[in-house]
């Protein structure tokens, strides 16, 4: 009776417990995330297994992130995210995992340890099949021939040797090196390379400040709510024009606004044709906060209005929306306007999306930046300052060199506010230009 009451009681535990508990999502959400890293800050597999960040290159280059302690990542580690590549079908990334999985599970073989899921049996033969995939059949025999020296009667593996060893027989060539295999372009992205090489100088764009066209300022903008305390402009770019407001909040408004949004937080959508849906490429959380919420929200919308000079009221604009992008959190290549009249932005009837203000709250550790693809230019996300473009040229068009992305967050984590304002309500705020090309 004892044992079943402390069998109740701890059944009882662990379902109070479980709610908060990473499920198999989280997991597999988490070996994507590393796998972002990789590719997009081109970082080596066995680097990260040691918890360095060691670009892949043959000239010797400086770590992309020095992190105060190294927290390396275990054989059970390593299997789980090449087999989260595995069940992908995406055969580039598993073989390079798996490589290292089977690797460290050598140097471990015969000392269980209680947490580990895979085994180097597992690891082995994974990545033989994965070779098969890539068209490499001599490796594949190779480690399934190693595998069966581990498990001998393991009846399935000896018929995968037979079959290597057939296809071997039947055509020797198909025992060299198979083709290169290809990083696989999930999302179909046109820009990956340009997108990629932005977020890998992390922001760091120091030409830039040698050109004239580039300045700092103060602004008040006519409006005597700036007089005594006016804004802190940067200019960073002008074509599209994008000014870097510093200081824009403060540390106690940052962090009010993300205890108003936490509780709040929902996996970010993005449009697609009339709907939202889910999508491998915006990968975050997000929370909509209503002007009238909290008197900081209610200030910073007051700060907004004066920058920008544009009605800030729905359904001119919209709610401020707070957006957490975690490890390896992204958002690739985008247009905050609509592209298409079918877009969900236009049920507030209030036109496109004619200008962006983005607010940076938190300090990201690594990474994170935001890069506007065709200008060839990544910001840094400075704490407390507001990012400002115009997503609309004067005639109501769509400027394509607004094409942005958030890059991965490398370290740390990225908390950003974004306001969006609407063509309807600011006729005489930004009114057209003499010319229709304008």
């Amino acid at each position: 009776m004892e044992a079943s009451e402390n069998a109740q009681a701890l059944k009882n535990g662990y379902q109070r417990l479980e709610e908060e508990l990473p499920i198999f999502e989280d997991l597999e959400g988490a070996a994507r995330g590393v796998m972002r890293l990789q590719d997009v800050y081109s970082l080596s597999v066995k680097g990260l297994a040691k918890g360095k960040f060691q670009r892949v290159s043959n000239a010797p280059l400086p770590d992309v992130y020095n992190p105060s302690q190294d927290f390396s990542l275990s054989a059970d580690d390593c299997f789980h995210i090449g087999k989260v590549a595995y069940d992908m079908e995406d055969y580039y990334h598993s073989i390079l995992w798996l490589e290292e999985a089977v690797s460290l599970f050598r140097v471990s073989y015969g000392s269980w340890n209680t947490e580990d899921e895979g085994s180097l049996e597992d690891a082995l033969d994974h990545l033989a099949f994965s070779y098969f995939k890539a068209g490499n059949i001599s490796h594949a025999l190779s480690l399934s021939q190693e595998f069966l020296h581990y498990d001998p009667s393991n009846k399935r593996m000896v018929r995968n040797v037979l079959k290597y060893e057939k296809l071997l027989l039947v055509n020797p060539e198909s025992g060299e090196e198979g083709g290169s295999l290809q990083r696989p372009n999930v999302t179909q992205l046109e820009t990956r390379d340009i997108y990629e090489k932005l977020c890998q100088t992390l922001g760091s764009q120091p030409s830039q400040y040698q050109q004239q066209h580039l300045y700092c300022s103060y602004e008040t903008n006519g409006t005597p709510f700036l007089m005594l305390q006016p804004l802190k402009r940067e200019i960073v770019h002008q074509q599209p024009h994008i000014a870097l407001y510093h200081d824009f909040v403060s540390d106690a408004e940052a962090e009010r606004i993300k205890e108003l949004a936490a509780p709040r937080l929902q996996r970010s959508v993005v449009a697609s044709g009339e709907k939202q849906q889910k999508a491998d490429y915006r990968i975050s959380k997000s929370a909509w906060l209503k002007d009238t919420l909290d008197p900081a929200i209610v200030a910073l919308d007051r700060r907004v209005a004066a920058l920008t000079g544009l009605n800030t009221q729905p359904p001119y604009a919209e709610y401020l929306q707070v957006v957490n992008y975690g490890l390896g959190g992204h958002y690739e290549p985008h247009f905050d306007h609509a592209t298409s009249r079918k877009s969900p932005l236009y049920r507030m009837k209030s036109g496109n999306r004619i200008a962006t203000l983005m607010v940076y709250l938190s300090l990201v550790e690594a990474g994170g930046s935001t890069a506007f693809i065709y200008a060839n230019l990544s910001i840094p996300a400075v704490k407390n300052a507001a990012l400002f473009w115009w997503n609309l040229r004067r005639n109501g068009d769509g400027d394509d060199d607004t094409l942005h992305a958030g890059c991965p967050v490398l370290a740390g984590d990225k908390w950003v506010a974004n306001k969006w304002f609407h063509e309807h309500g600011q006729e005489f705020r930004r009114p057209c230009g003499t010319s229709p090309e304008d």
